[in-house]
């Protein structure tokens, strides 16, 4: 799949339903580099095709990046992507994928999703 030079790098799926969600990738959305990234609420009533190995209920379950050559990431490692394409972020996004250090943010990551419900909940 070739990627012309203007075309986002990642896709992102993110639960814009979620005010936790909607509040780190409006962060992101704001960063230099940003338009490398193709955004896409998965909440949204008019959902785009997600594409090959992605439906809806799987996007909001967890962070999940399309790469451009159409692979899948999830969870940190997802981050870990988008933190590499931000300039502000690249060398966080560096050290987070080294495999100490992504099973570590993974175990993190997996450990605040039961919790996602309630915090968004009280932020409502």
């Amino acid at each position: 799949m070739s990627n012309p030079e203007n075309a986002p790098q990642l896709t992102v799926y993110f639960d814009g339903a979620c005010p936790i969600c909607r509040f780190e990738i409006g962060h992101y959305q704001r960063c230099s580099g940003s338009e490398q990234i193709h955004f896409v609420d998965v909440a949204a009533e008019n959902l785009p095709d997600l594409g090959e190995g992605l439906d809806r209920d799987t996007a909001l379950s967890r962070f999940h990046v399309r790469r451009a050559d159409g692979s899948l990431a999830s969870g940190a490692e997802g981050f870990a992507l988008v933190w590499q394409t931000l300039p502000s972020f690249r060398i966080l996004g560096r050290m987070a994928v080294w495999p100490p250090l992504l099973k570590l943010l993974e175990a993190a990551y997996r450990g605040i999703l039961p919790l996602r419900a309630r915090l968004s909940a009280l932020l409502r």
